[in-house]
């Protein structure tokens, strides 16, 4: 028995399985086993021909091609080259059972790549399983960005059974750094990009908003803005993606794993994704499902980046009810009577609405058409616990002639580049949105008089420990932006401004 290591996604997140091989005397036949799925089954046609079409000759035994462990599903057309690999290599006398193989076959040998190679090997190497891996020669440009995997690349099956039969292998390539725009804290390189398609520069006024904005990028806040229709609600929610804070290399090929999962072709900048689905988009699309394998939602496709809900009231509650878990939890949960899947989901929420049905009722020019009753319902559809998540409530300033712009999203990103820096550098890990308890403990120091404006706010508006706890996040990111190690009063007063309001 011969064999061989290759992969197969379980959710998310790959699991190796150990191709193994016997030739026995019998009956010609060709059986595989292990729960494969039909695209592993029509492999065997596919690796027929890929060595008869190189002049092997297809022993007359009883092959058998099994997949361990025998309890785990497996698909993917990435498993032909494995298979092929042990069939050709039988009567080599040696081990081949550290190499990790990925390829699919082509009817003349060719070995091609396949969308499930690049997350396979990038949840293996974070996984620190793999250290080796023989994979398409197509295929090394985007491999190449994992670190700490060294990759064999071959164009044909009979150059990669002569590289086993001779030890003839050398290394094609090892992981190469990007060419983009870094900062450097303790070792680490985080990489940003200073390309940006809309620009802040192009919203006049609304200096209230673009502070909001500023705020959440440095800080990753959930953001609300409510305003008029055309006061400039999805223009910074378009412009805030992309001043986001930098990105390390092992988010950018999260990232890329996400877009590839996603039916995308990877990029490989470092830009934070940007999500925006309809209000009519279905549960499904938004937070990823099937029936037997899951596939990722709008939300997932969100994670690291900014998703978008434009018109927040009119998504369904369902959809907005259940945005909650990822919203506080940073993770999806799909279950399903064959499978449950968990994948993580740590996004920026941006939403965007009009104060009433009608859009008019901020407007001093224009006459509101709602009744009470109308306007009550449609605020009503954000329940309290859903609007609790959100860290910063912003009302847009009605938009006037004399309006002129101000910063360019230059000039921010470069703010929240040095806030994140600042954040960094004191030892802290994760984002302001993110800390947990203790993080809020060592952190958000608060000087005295800043503290006593704390307890004021909290006798007099009833602040849950929730909303609480937002204020201290967010002063401490305005802190951030000044370089300030302790919170002062001012702060803690511009961050109070932002706090929800009941109506």
């Amino acid at each position: 028995m011969k064999s061989l290591r290759c992969a197969t996604l379980d959710g998310f997140e790959a699991k190796e399985v150990v191709v193994e091989s016997t030739l026995t005397k019998g009956l010609p036949a060709f059986n595989i086993v292990g729960l494969a799925s039909l695209s592993i089954n029509e492999a065997k046609e596919r690796v027929k021909s890929a060595l008869l079409s190189n002049g092997f000759k297809f022993p007359p035994k009883r092959i058998t091609i099994n997949l361990s462990p025998s309890e785990l599903s497996k698909s993917g057309s990435h498993f032909d080259l494995a298979i092929a690999s042990l069939i050709a290599l039988d009567r080599l006398d040696k081990e081949l059972g550290e190499w990790f193989v990925f390829g699919e076959l082509g009817l003349d040998g060719r070995i091609k790549d396949s969308s499930a190679i690049y997350p396979l090997v990038l949840s293996l190497a974070n996984q620190k399983k793999i250290k080796k891996a023989v994979v398409p020669a197509e295929s090394l440009e985007k491999l190449s960005k994992i670190p700490g995997v060294e990759f064999y690349a071959f164009e044909t099956l009979p150059q990669l059974l002569e590289a086993f039969e001779n030890d003839m292998f050398a290394v094609s390539k090892t992981a190469s750094s990007l060419s983009y725009p870094f900062i450097e804290i303790e070792g680490k390189s985080y990489y940003y990009s200073e390309e940006y398609t809309f620009d802040f520069i192009d919203i006049k006024g609304q200096e209230i908003a673009k502070r909001a904005a500023l705020i959440a990028a440095a800080g990753f806040h959930n953001i609300l803005l409510e305003g008029s229709p055309g006061c400039g609600k999805s223009m910074i929610a378009q412009r805030l993606a992309g001043i986001l804070p930098p990105l390390s290399l092992e988010e950018i090929l999260e990232i890329s794993k996400i877009r590839i999962l996603s039916g995308e072709e990877p990029s490989f900048e470092p830009k934070r994704p940007f999500s925006a689905p309809h209000h009519s988009s279905t549960p499904a699309s938004i937070f990823g499902g099937g029936t037997k394998q899951a596939k990722i939602g709008e939300v997932g496709r969100a994670h690291l980046g900014e998703l978008f809900f434009d018109e927040l009231p009119h998504f369904s509650k369902n959809v907005l009810e259940a945005l909650r878990e990822p919203m506080q939890d940073r993770v999806i949960r799909i279950s399903r009577v064959n499978s449950k899947v968990e994948y993580k989901s740590d996004f920026l929420f941006v939403g965007a609405m009009n104060p009433c049905p009608c859009g008019n009722l901020l407007d001093e020019t224009k006459e509101c058409r709602c009744s009470d009753l109308e306007i009550q319902r449609y605020q009503n559809r954000l329940s309290d616990p859903f609007l609790d998540r959100i860290d910063l409530h912003v009302t847009m300033q009605k938009v006037a002639k004399e309006d002129k712009s101000s910063f360019s999203s230059k000039e921010l990103h470069q703010k929240v580049r040095d806030a994140f820096l600042f954040a960094r550098e004191r030892g802290q890990k994760s984002f302001n949105a993110n800390m947990d308890d203790k993080e809020i403990e060592e952190f958000c120091v608060i000087e005295g008089e800043a503290k006593d404006v704390l307890d004021m706010a909290i006798e007099r508006f009833g602040l849950s420990f929730r909303s609480i706890k937002s204020i201290q996040k967010v002063a401490r990111t305005i802190a951030d932006l000044e370089r300030s190690e302790r919170i002062s009063k001012a702060h803690l007063l511009e961050a109070l401004s932002y706090r929800r309001r009941e109506r």
